[in-house]
């Protein structure tokens, strides 16, 4: 049903956060600001952008994009903040006119179209947080971006002025000839204009990334340090942070019931604490069960939640989690509210434990290891994981994919600058790294076993609760890890993983081959990497 006329608002001298003014898109009759999710909703349904399930969950299907376009993403290249961005095949330089150029396009395409406006906070702290405003033609985006993004009072949405714009047109694809772009996706940001253009591609998740990414080049300025991790806490107020890349199970480990959620997947760590940059969660939904994570299932079940790339069943609308042929990176955004120990709002305390999860799917890094300060700050400069067989195209074998600082498509300045910041937040306040592999155990991928769940969530259990601190440990020969050798509720053979390979001299040339992979990559960072940190790596 169409939207009841009492929402249409009509609001003067909107502006983006450099003054350029927007007043003209948004004084249209057909522009509808910061509606509730139920109003979304049923827009979404009448404009055909999803359809709901058995139980009354929103499910958008992106296709042909079911996942961010690193090659379609640019920073405009301007005097102002051009010497700090590291450029490079990251951070892509875009020409200033080429944006005004586009800018001038998207805004003509969004003009006589119904627009969806949300206003929102990226940013739990009170004062280094930034006001996001969202304008696109799309319900669904726009309820995505009210689920992500921090929801404001009545009274704040009053007094709201944007320090960022997204303007968001999926359906407008750019001429690369005419704009500079490679091809008719793109999501430029702007940091001196304090825009960001999205344009081509319908998968949500390029709105939130593009907030991150500014918030990664805004707040190291305010000794903040902006990080691509999950956090949560427990019962005695010691928070704990999750570093991880996209499958090593961020989310999943985080969301434990018997600790508090403070987020699932960006915060910043000041001089005060830690803190959430959302209001909401994106978790990977590929083979959910209500078993395995319990918190996360109960969340596609709760309406207000937008399933992405879900598989329906054509006979029920019943979500079939184990079916990966839209996406294997199919996703749940919901509030965060909706996880039921979730903290608000999303703060806590300097973290006493840093745990760097990955997914190695070599099968020859330990379930868990304790880690120097040194090794802390390579793994973190490494940002390991492994792609397998199956989640990409062209992928026929295990994969080492490395990403600095975990997060190094979001980064708009040097690793080593983020580096530098951690190393310091370590030291000062006392916290222990740990590296966690979540991937496989006994073997390779197609030969070993992924580790179980419940092994790695006891692991995780024991290392943020200190029982691990005083632990007697054996060190691995080629990468120089402490390895446990007891664990409660894991078997011993699971700890030292070449323990658990049927043939020693399979895992000694499996680890020696991913370590030279791990020397390869650490050599591209440069010059400016301490030699401490260089010889922390494996042997």
């Amino acid at each position: 049903m169409p939207i009841d006329d009492k929402v249409l608002q009509s609001k003067e001298n909107q502006q983006c956060g450099s003054g350029r003014s927007l007043s003209g898109l948004l004084e249209g009759k057909n522009v509808y600001w910061n509606l509730p999710p139920s109003q979304l909703s049923e827009e979404a349904i009448r404009r055909s952008e999803g359809r709901l399930t058995h139980q009354g969950v929103f499910a958008a299907v992106t296709t042909p994009h079911c996942g961010r376009s690193p090659n379609d993403r640019f920073t405009v290249q301007e005097s102002s903040t051009s010497k700090n961005i590291d450029w490079g095949t990251v951070n892509v330089p875009f020409e200033e006119e080429n944006f005004f150029s586009l800018r001038k396009e998207v805004i003509e395409y969004l003009e006589g179209r119904e627009l969806f406006v949300q206003d929102a906070r990226a940013g739990a702290h009170p004062k280094l947080g930034i006001n996001v405003r969202v304008i696109t033609h799309s319900a669904w985006h726009c309820w995505f971006a009210h689920n992500m993004f921090l929801r404001l009072s009545e009274s704040q949405l009053r007094d709201f002025n944007p320090d960022f714009t997204v303007l968001h047109a999926p359906g407008f694809q750019a001429d690369p000839e005419k704009h500079g772009t490679n091809s008719g996706t793109f999501i430029v940001v702007n940091l001196k204009e304090r825009e960001v253009l999205i344009g081509g591609s319908n998968y949500a998740g390029e709105i939130k990334k593009s907030i991150f990414s500014v918030l990664n080049y805004i707040l190291p300025e305010n000794n903040v340090l902006p990080m691509h991790c999950s956090a949560n806490i427990g019962e005695n107020g010691e928070s704990a942070l999750f570093f991880g890349l996209s499958g090593t199970g961020k989310t999943t480990l985080s969301a434990d019931p018997l600790r508090s959620l403070i987020g699932d997947d960006e915060h910043g760590w000041g001089n005060e604490g830690v803190f959430n940059f959302e209001g909401g969660c994106y978790a990977k939904t590929i083979r959910l069960t209500p078993d395995s994570e319990p918190e996360i299932y109960r969340t596609t079940e709760m309406v207000g939640t937008i399933l992405e790339n879900v598989v329906l069943l054509e006979d029920s609308n019943e979500p079939d989690f184990d079916d990966g042929s839209i996406s294997e990176n199919a996703r749940a955004s919901y509030p965060i509210h909706y996880i039921p120990n979730a903290v608000i709002p999303g703060v806590g305390g300097h973290p006493k434990h840093i745990l760097f999860l990955t997914a190695d799917a070599f099968g020859v890094l330990p379930p868990i290891s304790k880690l120097t300060p040194e090794q802390a700050m390579y793994h973190f400069l490494s940002g390991y994981t492994a792609k397998v067989a199956g989640t990409e195209r062209g992928v026929t074998e295990p994969k080492a994919t490395f990403s600095a600082c975990f997060g190094a498509p979001f980064l708009p300045r040097p690793p080593s600058e983020y580096a530098r910041m951690l190393g310091g937040l370590l030291e000062k306040h006392g916290a222990q790294a740990w590296l966690v592999n979540t991937g496989w155990g006994g073997g390779g991928f197609g030969v070993g076993k992924r580790i179980e769940l419940a092994y790695t969530r006891a692991m995780v259990r024991a290392a943020v609760a200190g029982e691990l601190k005083e632990m007697s440990t054996q060190v691995d020969s080629v990468f120089g890890l402490d390895i446990p050798i007891n664990v409660e509720g894991v078997p011993s053979r699971v700890l030292n993983p070449a323990d658990a390979w049927e043939n020693r001299s399979d895992y000694d040339s499996a680890a020696v081959r991913l370590a030279d992979m791990f020397k390869k990559n650490f050599d591209q960072l440069g010059p400016e990497v301490p030699f401490e940190i260089k010889q922390a790596g494996p042997r």
